[in-house]
């Protein structure tokens, strides 16, 4: 797929209220491969500005709420909209849009018109967070 044809098919959101009620994807998301995702310093950092309940990892964020309690706090639907874009919920918001490329400021070359997560991947990371209690 062409950068300009992903770029047209992500930020396609059909926000409810305050979520995205479906899924970006058919195929549901796993939370063993959300769990990775959430703990990588590579790929989601979600740590950097998060706690969580993954042991493993040190030093983890406190800027941000934290993770334990997401799966009792919101809905998939709100947990899918704040993964994918959280200034859609508050525009004050210093979480990236982790499935947004348009309208962004100061991205590297090589990532402009390419979001942070695949639509698989935010599913992925929904699962995880709602399995946290």
């Amino acid at each position: 797929m062409s950068l300009a044809a992903l770029a047209a098919l992500v930020g396609t959101l059909t926000v409810v209220g305050d979520g995205v009620p479906q899924p970006l994807t058919e195929t549901a998301g796993d939370p063993a491969r959300g769990r990775a995702i959430v703990a990588s310093r590579q790929q989601g950092l979600c740590l950097l500005c998060h706690s969580g309940p993954i042991p493993e990892e040190r030093f983890q964020g406190n800027l941000a709420p934290p993770l334990d309690g997401a799966g009792a706090r919101w809905s998939a639907a709100q947990l899918r909209l704040r993964v994918a874009d959280a200034r859609r919920v508050n525009p004050q918001s210093l979480m990236p849009a982790f499935y947004r490329a348009d309208g962004l400021q100061r991205v590297a070359p090589a990532f402009a018109g390419r979001p942070v997560l695949t639509a698989q991947q935010v599913e992925d990371v929904v699962a995880y967070l709602l399995t946290l209690k």
